[in-house]
């Protein structure tokens, strides 16, 4: 996910006048062969994201979104989900009882989209160069059990492990694993601007306007050799400023298909009652949303508030009044359809329970009301954010243990604040990087965490996530994935409110959208292709 959060820099070369403005529903129609595809993520060059498409920084949904497109990986994630298969490599498995080394063999005659050979020493470059730069937006922390890398041969590469990780087969599938050039990417430098580089199904040309990626243009890399089985030739992505501005473009035709974000109306309306030509298609979803703390903040330091704010939300009235059919209640980190899960929240706290509140916060000696401001960002996860907080404020105000004010910001503020530790409590959004457990759990909880927050178990760090990260049948990691989650449910660090659903809206004659976003919201693009879809 950060996965999340982050935004995009300039540079790239401009595609030519003749494309149509993004955002317009006037613009190139979606006849010509090339297949168009919508999305309101926002790729804006900031002085805090000054190299949002390099693989050592980008760490957010929407970035990602275009390195999976343009930047092979060894592993990735199988058309109906499930664990990692091979992609740039034609091979790799764990070569220890411990899983502690974990070797894996390239495919022949791998090459960059340049025509340059693509070896072993690449490998172990690109990675090296993310854990050297380990930028603090950046993914580095995925790769935090891996000691060094070695590059065998020109074809064969051992990763060394300081830990048993059964999960790493799924982080060498995530772009934080991606694979570039020394000719176009630094060792110790970030590579500002919208240009990417790979050996990926397509390479992309960035439109640029007003330090803004509009629109990115995927073509196919004729050099490419892996896994993947491309059903075009061309995809275009144009950014669209509101899911209101991406609908009306999808209904006019100018846009063959969207996903992120559409707003609960219209996945209401397009399950209901959709325009002519256009089809509503459902997808299993790992997104949540959640509520997060500094621990160490006047106001929410003791545990007593932040286990009161867990028992008097009702999750049940925020779906119902926002977001419809796009969102389920969630009592845990980990979602409901990920192995392992267990409704911590619900088993201690119940749902609007403002007698417990009240119980609980008398029993620590808090005055009461507690005053508290929820910060949430306007810009970054979709139209109903606003509306949500505004719900929060209510609920929690109603039950005259809490005087809450709520206070929203853009994200290229928002972010930087948060990550400094400047809200006591704010709203935000996780994209898992694989469908495990471990990535619902230790990215907020080990050290050097995706919040940044002071809050530490100790057996959580020491004991718990190694402990369920030395099975490699995930089954027999469900204890101390269990533990975890109530230890979550018991501390408060962090307050689940709701998974969401996934829905794509596509037109007629659009193949292959079934297979378009997976369960962890990752596009593939080259799933798409034209015909008679049925």
């Amino acid at each position: 996910m950060n996965r999340k959060t982050l935004v995009l820099t300039a540079a790239a070369g401009l595609l030519t006048p003749t494309l149509a403005a993004c955002g317009s529903t006037s613009g190139g129609a979606a006849g010509s062969g090339v297949i168009v595809v919508g999305t309101t993520d926002r790729y804006e060059a900031a002085d805090y994201a000054p190299a949002p498409l390099d693989p050592a920084y980008a760490y957010d949904a929407g970035a990602w979104n275009i390195l999976r497109q343009t930047v092979q990986t060894l592993m990735h994630t199988p058309r109906g989900g499930g664990q990692p298969v091979p992609e740039a490599a034609s091979d790799c498995r764990f070569t220890d009882a411990g899983n502690e080394s974990y070797r894996c063999t390239l495919r022949p005659g791998l090459k960059f989209a340049s025509g340059e050979p693509l070896t072993a020493k690449d490998v172990k470059f690109s990675i090296d160069r993310v854990l050297a730069i380990k930028d603090e937006n950046g993914p580095s922390s995925l790769l935090s059990t891996l000691d060094t890398v070695e590059a065998k041969s020109a074809d064969t590469v051992v990763f060394h492990l300081k830990t048993p990780d059964a999960t790493f087969p799924y982080k060498l599938s995530t772009p934080a694993a991606g694979i570039v050039s020394e000719k176009n990417y630094d060792a110790k430098k970030l590579r500002e601007g919208f240009a990417v580089d790979g050996s990926g199904p397509y390479t992309m040309k960035a439109e640029v306007k007003d330090n803004h990626l509009v629109r990115a243009v995927f073509s196919k890399n004729p050099n490419y050799k892996g896994d993947l089985k491309l059903q075009n030739d061309k995809v275009e992505l144009r950014t669209f400023d509101d899911s209101a501005a991406m609908g009306k473009a999808l209904t006019a035709g100018s846009v063959h298909m969207v996903s992120r974000t559409l707003s609960p109306a219209q996945i209401t309306e397009f399950a209901g009652k959709p325009p002519k030509g256009v089809k509503l298609v459902p997808m299993p979803g790992l997104e949540i949303r959640y509520i997060g703390f500094n621990t160490d903040a006047p106001g929410v330091k003791d545990k007593a508030v932040r286990q009161a704010l867990a028992a008097a939300v009702d999750r049940n009235a925020i779906i119902d009044k926002v977001y419809g059919k796009a969102a389920q209640p969630l009592y845990s980190l980990v979602p409901s359809s990920v192995p392992g899960h267990v409704n911590s929240f619900f088993n201690k706290y119940g749902e609007a329970n403002t007698a417990k509140a009240a119980d609980l916060l008398k029993a620590a000696g808090i005055k009461t009301p507690v005053k508290l401001t929820l910060n949430y960002t306007k810009d970054h996860y979709g139209d109903g954010t606003a509306t949500e907080f505004e719900i929060l404020k209510n609920q929690l105000n109603s039950t005259q243990l809490f005087d809450v004010t709520v206070q929203g910001s853009e994200w290229s503020d928002f972010r930087p604040a948060q990550k400094k530790g400047d809200y006591a409590a704010y709203g935000l959004g996780w994209f898992p990087d694989y469908p495990d457990a471990d990535n619902f759990l230790a990215p907020f909880l080990e050290q050097d965490n995706f919040l940044g927050t002071p809050y530490a178990n100790a057996a959580v760090r020491t004991k718990l996530i190694p402990e369920s990260r030395r099975a490699v049948d995930r089954n027999v990691a469900v204890p101390a994935i269990t533990e975890m989650q109530d230890i979550v449910a018991e501390d408060v660090p962090v307050l689940p409110l709701w998974q969401g659903k996934q829905y794509v809206a596509a037109r007629d004659g659009i193949t292959g959208v079934e297979w378009s976003v997976n369960a962890i919201s990752d596009l593939q693009l080259w799933e798409l292709g034209r015909g008679v879809s049925g």
